[in-house]
């Protein structure tokens, strides 16, 4: 699957009451929670990430998500880039990563989170608990994002267009924490 992904992040300090909401107002569970594995890798010299590019390999118990994105662009608060994702059955993880490996890549990065899925109307909802705390991903076509932002109450200074690498490098500045990956049990 490839296309434009056009998403926000936004800090959730209730994500009982988000979920309580979704359910009242109707919008379909698709994914229940479960764990993710994520690793980003990156050619030796660094050069997908000096020009803001990533490959992704997702761990879910479900299935193998490899995806490349291209550089984003910040458009109004939201971030915007290209994307090609391809979707594998579990048992193909660790076959991927050698592969990876062998041709020359390495990770860079690595990061865990629980994410619950909803959708509605071509817009997904997504819940991810990490490590450094609770945010709401809201992904589709810009109106469908504003709408359900306003929504559940926020508005577009509350915005977050950022990776989840940059927001954990960001709040591990000041700490001894390992800048190469965000895990709930290190």
């Amino acid at each position: 699957m490839s296309g434009i992904e056009i998403e926000v992040k936004l800090r959730v300090t209730d994500p009982g009451g988000i979920q309580r909401r979704l359910t009242e107002w109707g919008v379909r569970l698709l994914h229940a929670r479960e764990f993710e594995d994520n690793w980003l890798y990156d050619f030796p010299d660094g050069g997908l990430m000096r020009r803001g590019a990533m490959l992704r390999l997702r761990v879910l118990g479900r299935a193998v998500l490899l995806t490349y994105k291209d550089r984003s662009r910040i458009e109004s608060g939201v971030k915007v880039r290209g994307e090609i994702e391809t979707t594998l059955p579990p048992s193909e993880g660790e076959s991927l990563a050698s592969i990876l490996s062998s041709v020359g890549f390495m990770t860079v990065f690595r990061y865990q989170k629980y994410r619950t899925t909803w959708g509605v109307g071509g817009l997904l909802i997504m819940l991810d608990e990490t490590p450094i705390g609770v945010y709401l991903e809201l992904e589709g076509e810009r109106p469908l994002i504003d709408r359900m932002a306003t929504r559940l109450g926020y508005a577009p200074t509350d915005f977050i267009p950022k990776s989840y690498r940059d927001l954990y490098l960001e709040s591990s500045r000041d700490c001894s924490q390992p800048l190469d990956r965000m895990l709930f049990a290190p």
